[in-house]
């Protein structure tokens, strides 16, 4: 179960602009309060930003659709003004070679949003989006986890053993609060230290290290000593 934010790549920007544009065309009020968006959800960052702002007369969904059009817009501009993060390409083609392994997303974007930034870099082949946990699902990160799971195994009919990899604090308690090998990354705002203090079984300091990352994320003896029996969730 793959973050995408500061894990797999850096989007220069571009959702965050959209978002300001989207909010400030349907509603008419200045943008003047940035949320911290780092490993939050869309509904949830969405409640805050309509509560910092006053706003009572727009729903998420409203928004989520407009937002998800100025993104189709400038789509092009993930590739040109973000970067993918070092070794995810080479990571996601080994660990989509073992027939063991499921990668998915679980992210706090929007699904739109979501597709629209990975397949930027050429990596939507790489994940089975159907099965992931979005922005749209919940407020509550950890929700999302366990929405993934629900699906992985109600679509490929067996009991997973998920592995969450992300940058954020979020992502950790999200995988702790279900049972979830959590992978932290220090390649975005939080450092390995709060990782580690916030219960991460594995901290990386990147991906670039593929060998090292593969290892980490297949490794039967802790993936099993974290969860329950099945085959790996990979990322």
């Amino acid at each position: 179960m793959w973050d995408i934010d500061y894990t797999l790549l850096r989007g220069g920007g571009v959702a965050a602009r959209a978002w300001k544009a989207a909010f400030t065309e349907l509603t008419g009020v200045a943008w003047r309060d940035t949320p911290v968006f780092g490993g939050r959800t869309d509904l949830d960052i969405c409640a805050e930003v309509f509560a910092s702002h006053g706003v009572t007369d727009c729903t998420p969904e409203r928004f989520f659709a407009r937002y998800v059009q100025i993104v189709h817009e400038v789509k092009h501009e993930f590739a040109e003004q973000g970067a993918l993060m070092p070794g995810v390409r080479e990571v996601l083609t080994r660990l989509g070679d073992d027939p063991r392994v499921v990668q998915t997303l679980v992210t706090g974007n929007v699904p739109e949003v979501a597709a629209a930034k990975v397949a930027a870099f050429g990596l939507a082949g790489s994940f089975d989006a159907e099965v992931g946990g979005y922005g749209t699902d919940d407020s509550v990160r950890a929700t999302l986890v366990r929405r993934s799971l629900d699906r992985a195994q109600a679509k490929y009919g067996e009991a997973f053993r998920p592995v969450v990899v992300g940058d954020t604090v979020h992502d950790v308690t999200a995988a702790l609060a279900n049972g979830a090998l959590a992978i932290g990354v220090a390649t975005g705002s939080t450092g390995a230290d709060d990782l580690v203090a916030a219960g991460a079984h594995v901290v990386l300091p990147d991906l670039s290290d593929p060998n090292a990352v593969v290892a980490a994320l297949t490794d039967e003896d802790r993936v099993a000593g974290r969860s329950s029996a099945g085959p790996p969730a990979g990322g």
